[in-house]
């Protein structure tokens, strides 16, 4: 059974965060969380929390083992951008964009 665990605009990049997520997609969600332990970017503890979700999901909704869970799907997609602006030389300004983006995990027993 699957179960979804999704977290809307975190203040991170996309591009940012599919680093992370490629390197625990597909994997039985132990060996993902130690991964996101030891990683010390900033999107592995956006990422870990979102998959902590997913297993609580899997525990409490559907009464499944949290030791046969497994990754089947990590989608991360853009969200957000907020735009800010940075005043520069000669009445001039530059354009900041503060990305976000959209996580999606889905943990299976499968």
């Amino acid at each position: 059974m699957e179960n979804i665990a999704k977290y809307r605009n975190a203040k991170c990049s996309a591009q940012k965060m599919r680093i992370v997520a490629n390197l625990v997609r597909g994997k039985a969600v132990a060996e993902a969380l130690k991964i996101l332990n030891f990683n010390n970017k900033k999107s592995s503890d956006i990422i870990k929390k979102v998959l902590a979700s997913a297993i609580a999901n899997a525990k409490n909704n559907n009464a499944i083992n949290i030791n046969c869970l497994k990754i089947t799907q990590i989608m991360i997609d853009k969200g957000l951008t907020i735009k800010r602006l940075l005043p520069r030389a000669k009445g001039r300004a530059d354009q900041i964009l503060k990305r976000t983006s959209n996580i999606t995990i889905i943990v299976s027993d499968n």
